[in-house]
């Protein structure tokens, strides 16, 4: 038996599951049953009886899809696997048989919630029989470190020469540019104008998009520049990191910090325009990014990313919280989506820079656990986004472009994962990385058109 074949039918089955999991949770799909009350087929009379029996004949695909899986792996799968794989099938008539009460006597009750349960609870099972058996096929024998030792050598002296006056002027407003942390901005300002999207629907006033985002690029930038500050002599000693500006001592540490001050203050002005809730968590997520992650968690445990996701998630309860001056139920979830991507998301990044990591002294998963696991952690993670994807389309009224979005976008960034284990390579873990980067960019778009569309 081919094992790279059975992997390749695992990953399609674990996007075929995913896609019925969307499809369920998704309301103008879950709402087509109502037109398609017969069980297993019905007149095709309706637009949404149409729709109700693609999803049951997608259902049906999928079912033979993970037959046939298990038919093709079984032989030379490991116990683990195999459990995996018959906790999946076992469900899957379950899962059927919920279907056809909902479909017959309505999505009434509890039964609407356990099939999505069940639903959820097969794409679950069948990822962990795919991280098993990429684990099996691609592991390899790195030698992790309990603590890394940075490297503590004399980093060497940094020089910069300017070749004229506006040289120098347009060199230090783009180090100044630099500090700010630029390349974060777009992804994070788009996780708040998704956030007020979900909460206003079309009704988005534009003042309190201009506040909401301008407050969190100016935050932004804040604690990005305290970051820079407080790891400066650790940049210098990592090839990737050492042509930052503190670094490089292209801008004075005293005015580094007087703009980080600045940046906060200004930041603390724009949010208290819209209600003091948004401007009190616009101030945690300062201090969380420059204080508790950068100082406590990143240098002192491998639960760094995981837990530092906390500040990626923030700008959700930002932006919801500067609609509604409170915290809702969607804009926890699209929260947690941000949090679980997180490490499904830096995990690459970590991996391609392992050895810098170790450099600079921080227990990365990698370097501190080892390829292998890192590599497993990122699949984990990356199927708990896509199932709290699922739920906030259940709790939400996004449509069928988020659905789509969500499919296509995961399923590209499960097939660059798959590659990342089969390669191992560093380009393999920065294409997964970029791969991540586009489907939660994709993903935040599709939330923005679809509740604007409402």
């Amino acid at each position: 038996m081919d094992r790279p074949k059975f992997t390749t039918l695992l990953a399609g089955a674990v996007v075929g599951v995913y896609l019925l999991v969307v499809a369920g949770a998704t309301a103008a799909i879950a709402d087509a049953a109502a037109a398609c009350s017969s069980w297993p087929l019905c007149p095709p009379d309706s637009p949404g009886a149409v729709v109700a029996l693609g999803h049951r004949a997608a259902a049906a695909l999928v079912g033979l899809l993970l037959v046939a899986t298990a038919l093709v792996g079984w032989s030379s799968a490991n116990t683990r696997v195999r459990v995996a794989l018959l906790v999946a099938l076992a469900l899957y008539p379950v899962q059927i048989g919920m279907g056809a009460l909902v479909a017959t006597l309505g999505a009434t009750g509890i039964t609407p919630g356990l099939h999505l349960a069940v639903a959820i609870g097969i794409f679950g099972a069948l990822t962990l029989a795919l991280a098993w058996q990429l684990e099996t096929e691609t592991g390899t024998d790195d030698r992790p470190v309990e603590r890394p030792s940075p490297d503590l050598s004399e980093p060497t002296e940094p020089t910069v020469t300017f070749d004229s006056t506006l040289d120098r002027v347009t060199t230090t407003l783009a180090a100044y540019f630099r500090l700010m942390k630029p390349r974060l901005m777009w992804l994070l300002a788009l996780v708040a104008a998704a956030a007020m999207a979900l909460a206003a629907g079309s009704g988005l006033a534009v003042e309190t998009v201009v506040y909401t985002l301008g407050g969190g690029v100016l935050a932004i930038g804040a604690s990005g520049t305290f970051n820079h500050v407080l790891e400066r002599d650790i940049d210098r000693r990592m090839k990737r990191t050492s042509d930052r500006p503190l670094a490089t001592e292209l801008v004075p540490v005293r005015n580094a910090v007087a703009f980080g001050f600045v940046l906060a203050a200004l930041s603390l002005v724009a949010f208290l325009q819209l209600n003091a809730l948004a401007a009190a968590l616009g101030f945690v997520a300062i201090v969380f990014y420059s204080i508790v992650y950068t100082l406590i968690l990143k240098p002192n445990t491998v639960q760094n990313t995981v837990v530092g996701g906390a500040a990626g998630a923030l700008p959700a309860l930002i932006g919801w919280a500067a609609v509604t001056g409170r915290v809702g139920l969607p804009g926890v979830v699209l929260a947690a989506v941000i949090f679980l991507w997180t490490p499904a998301h830096f995990y690459n990044l970590a991996l391609a820079y392992r050895d810098d990591y170790a450099r600079g002294g921080f227990p990365m998963l990698p370097v501190v656990r080892g390829e292998t696991v890192t590599r497993k952690h990122i699949l984990w993670y990356l199927a708990a986004t896509l199932a709290a994807a699922g739920g906030l389309a259940a709790i939400t009224g996004l449509g069928v472009v988020y659905a789509a979005t969500t499919v296509l976008f995961g399923a590209a960034f499960l097939g660059a994962v798959v590659h990342l284990h089969r390669e191992r390579t560093e380009g393999a873990a920065l294409r997964a990385f970029h791969a991540s980067n586009a489907y939660l960019g994709a993903l935040l778009l599709a939330v923005v058109v679809d509740s604007l569309a409402v």
